[in-house]
């Protein structure tokens, strides 16, 4: 049916009383397979990520450091997670998986990764359980390759994707675009080519009405040949971590709009999940698988 990056190595374990749920990487998968969502040969596991495809993107430095695990201990607490080899391997397959996927998508239209949507991690040094931006790899990787002339990356996660607009902030080939509560996480925003802070308590109809209005005339304008869609479930009402008040109603629709443009308009696209910290795990199956079934129903 579609491409779906996973690996082993996306279930992670963390500390016990851990505030991310590493357990929706276990979950998600066996849920869609359940259904019947996805089949087993939709799933394709990633290698490691080439590191030369990787410093395209993140600073050598910030790079050796994660790889000798000698990230000084201000930088490791940004992030949030405890350093591991095994972190920093994950990371780079979910890098691989994003990139793999892109591949795909010219073919299959569009692809997903269980993971990924990393869109905290900078150029030079990682955040809030970013390590690698696995997007923004991706996307210079087919700007280098010459698989894409200009790539619209759409991010729809309840936090602004600060490391991607830093990222390609001087980049006219890449076009960001994030919609965000305006008081979440991250206190600083970056300047993405397009922002939307929404302000807290934001209902569905608040929230789809600019990406009804906007996405379009984006395309439109732009004309993108690749699309990037960084799906986070943040922005339900009951997300621990945000501050908007849309439902999982709502939530469907924004994936209807996104895909139905991104089908309307024949642009692959790739589709990471980002994002989601309800206190029901749950809730997050729910929102992320709905994201699949979505799909399926359009693609």
């Amino acid at each position: 049916m579609f491409p779906i990056a996973f690996h082993s190595l996306y279930r992670h374990p963390l500390p016990e009383g851990h505030r991310f749920p590493m357990l929706k990487y276990e979950l998600l998968p066996q849920q869609l397979l359940h259904e019947g969502t996805a089949l087993k040969n939709d799933f394709f596991e990633p290698e490691m990520c080439d590191l030369d495809i990787v410093l395209a993107v993140h600073n050598k430095e910030y790079v050796a450091d994660l790889l000798n695990l000698t990230l000084e201990a201000r930088a490791a607490r940004r992030i949030g997670f405890p350093l591991s080899k095994e972190l920093v391997e994950r990371e780079f397959r979910i890098t691989q998986g994003t990139i793999l996927g892109c591949q795909k998508s010219f073919e299959s239209r569009i692809s997903f990764n269980i993971a990924g949507g990393t869109h905290h991690a900078y150029s030079t040094h990682g955040e809030a359980f970013c390590l690698l931006n696995d997007q923004a790899i991706a996307a210079q990787y087919l700007l280098n390759k010459k698989l894409a002339k200009k790539v619209l990356i759409i991010d729809l996660d309840v936090h602004q994707g600060n490391g991607t607009a830093e990222i390609f902030q001087n980049n006219t080939k890449v076009f960001t675009f994030s919609t965000h509560g305006k008081t979440n996480y991250p206190f600083r925003k970056e300047k993405s080519d397009l922002d939307i802070a929404l302000p807290d308590g934001t209902t569905d109809e608040e929230f789809l009405k600019p990406i009804t209005e906007i996405v379009p005339k984006l395309i439109e304008q732009q004309k993108p040949d690749f699309i990037f869609y960084l799906a986070g479930v943040d922005i339900l009402k009951s997300d621990k971590l945000g501050k908007l008040s849309c439902t999982i109603e709502g939530c469907k629709k924004r994936d209807e709009i996104v895909f139905e443009l991104c089908n309307k308009f024949q642009i692959p696209v790739q589709v990471s999940m980002g994002g989601g910290y309800s206190p029901e795990i749950k809730t997050i199956i729910e929102a992320h698988a709905n994201t699949y079934r979505i799909a399926k129903n359009i693609f």
